[in-house]
């Protein structure tokens, strides 16, 4: 079961599995992605500073570390509901 949730960073929307940004839903390997060309891409007389790719991916960790549990809990929910029933 995917469900949508309004994150607090700017009206993206959470799904089971990702990111939704403009009608797309953006998964670990896209931000990788991302992450790699926004590297490859930089002005090399004025590069980008590592922390700010350090923050994204930290950030990128927890979203998907959350959404996990997320999920998991959704699991056990569904799970008990379906015990609770059946003993009914």
């Amino acid at each position: 079961m995917v469900s949508s949730v309004e994150a607090s960073s700017g009206g993206a929307v959470q799904t089971g599995t990702g990111v939704a940004a403009g009608g797309r839903v953006i998964g670990k390997d896209d931000f990788l992605k991302l992450l790699v060309a926004q590297i490859r891409n930089q002005n090399p007389l004025n590069p980008a500073d590592g922390v700010e790719f350090l923050t994204q991916l930290a950030q990128f960790s927890q979203l998907e570390q959350l959404i996990n549990i997320r999920t998991r809990l959704e699991e056990l929910t569904a799970g008990g509901r379906q015990q609770d029933q059946a003993a009914a």
